[in-house]
């Protein structure tokens, strides 16, 4: 009788388990995002789980394969003597594109010879980095990390010439780890309202708000936390609204923000303001 009471028991205990209502503040993990209630979604909390899955003895790791992608390896070698340095990096065996949104695009240039950063992709001029970097100095290891269709992704680590760790950084196919996305709908999550760019606490990089439509509503770049240069603002139709400036520098705090030009929703120009006054 003891046993079947206990038994009886336990099982009203796994149904109120199952049944129980979620804490409002715990955190909810799904795809690539992670977010609590009436908040931000956040980026991945980046650690092992974006480095290339481990492989069992069972099945052999494809060679020069990284996130399902082919590759080939390269190389590029810089200075004189003592000095030289090497970069062991792998590209795309096929032409790719990046994340339109990414601010920093990393490619080999076939002409220099070079690994180039840039906020623009060219195919016809090179190609994609994509898999595992080594940037050395003899056999001193001075930068390693992972690029994702040519934008940083994973764990990047920085070294000085006494192998002591001088910076590190997490990124999500070229975002850092720290940045926010807002959806329309943020039970589907199926319509993106801003992509927030947050390093260090701090936004960094470049702004994007966009229309429920899905096109683009404003887009900007963000310096230590303050906006800079060119801040374009969009009709719903995709034709331009606004052109604000802001200082280059973001710790310019004597040249004030401006309107250059503004446009109609028919796309006739109604302000110009060429002088910046």
């Amino acid at each position: 009788m003891k046993k079947k009471l206990a038994f009886i028991i336990a099982m009203l205990s796994l149904q109120a388990g199952l049944f129980a209502q979620p804490n409002e503040e715990a955190r909810v993990v799904e795809g690539q995002f992670t977010f609590e209630t009436d908040k931000p979604f956040k980026l991945l909390e980046l650690d092992e789980d974006i480095d290339e899955p481990i492989v069992t003895k069972k099945k052999k790791r494809k060679k020069k394969v990284f996130y399902g992608l082919k590759t080939k390896k390269g190389f590029t070698r810089k200075g004189y003597g003592d000095r030289v340095v090497i970069e062991l990096f792998y590209y795309l065996k096929t032409q790719d594109k990046p994340n339109q949104f990414v601010r920093d695009i990393y490619w080999y240039d076939f002409t220099r010879r070079e690994i180039r950063k840039t906020n623009s992709f060219d195919p016809s001029k090179g190609v994609l980095l994509h898999g595992p970097y080594k940037r050395m100095q003899g056999d001193q290891l001075l930068e390693e990390g992972i690029y994702y269709k040519g934008t940083k992704h994973g764990r990047w680590m920085q070294y000085d010439r006494q192998n002591l760790l001088t910076d590190k950084a997490k990124y999500y196919k070229g975002w850092p780890k720290e940045s926010l996305v807002v959806y329309y709908d943020p039970a589907e999550r199926t319509k993106v309202k801003e992509i927030i760019p947050v390093e260090f606490g701090e936004r960094e990089g470049y702004y994007y708000q966009f229309h429920e439509n899905g096109s683009i509503a404003v887009t900007g770049e963000y310096k230590w936390d303050n906006k800079v240069g060119e801040w374009i603002e969009n009709y719903p139709n995709g034709r331009r609204k606004k052109i604000i400036i802001f200082p280059d520098d973001p710790f310019d705090h004597e040249q004030n923000p401006f309107i250059r030009s503004e446009w109609n929703e028919k796309g006739k120009e109604v302000y110009s303001n060429r002088k910046g006054q």
